[in-house]
């Protein structure tokens, strides 16, 4: 596949960011920021995000190779797109992505994943970016998740039902400062709108 995955396996550092993780199973996307309390303790905060939601994506700069948070945090093994995918370390390491999403409500954050659900759903978004990246010069593509779609996995404990995020490349707006700005200062995190245009991202 175009990214290179091989999801029928058993099986670079960057800025700190504030994420948006997947729960593949539910379907939820959450919001996780760091905010402090009223005793001016740093405590993670996470509120989940309403469909349908849109965010720019930074694929240009799509790193892919491999997860492990056997250590309790995430090790990343990564590469840009498009480079030779490093052998798999020793270790409980899985395949995975990470990428750079932006808007006005979320601010630059960080999203990777490590599920099969995943990691085809981002395949066959990436392969709709090659696509058309040629006719959109020094811009990237506007990602509109309008929801999730159940996908059944057969096991050898039986059938598992999991949740691949419904979504689409729906826009290209010019490439924000955001993108290519450092880590914010951590921050309550904003109310996700019920609908975006693609004008009102940044």
């Amino acid at each position: 596949m175009a990214l290179g995955f091989n999801l029928e396996e058993s099986t670079s550092t960057g800025d700190i960011l504030p994420i948006v993780k997947y729960d593949a199973k539910a379907g939820d996307f959450i919001k996780q920021d760091r905010v402090q309390d009223a005793s001016g303790q740093w405590i993670k905060q996470e509120s989940e995000m309403q469909f349908p939601t849109k965010f720019v994506m930074d694929m240009d700069n799509l790193e892919v190779g491999w997860l492990s948070f056997e250590t309790g945090r995430p090790d990343f093994r990564t590469v840009k797109v498009g480079e030779a995918v490093p052998a798999k370390p020793e270790g409980d390491f899985k395949r995975a992505f990470r990428v750079r999403i932006a808007s006005k409500e979320l601010g630059l954050r960080e999203f990777s994943h490590s599920a099969k659900t995943v990691l085809r759903a981002l395949d066959e978004l990436h392969n709709a970016f090659e696509a058309t990246k040629a006719q959109h010069p020094g811009q990237v593509p506007v990602v509109e998740i309008t929801g999730t779609v159940p996908v059944k996995v057969s096991t050898p404990q039986g059938e598992l039902r999991f949740k691949a995020p419904e979504w689409n490349i729906s826009g290209w707006v010019d490439k924000p400062d955001m993108l290519t700005g450092s880590a914010p200062e951590p921050v309550a995190p904003a109310p996700t709108p019920a609908a975006q245009s693609d004008d009102d991202l940044f």
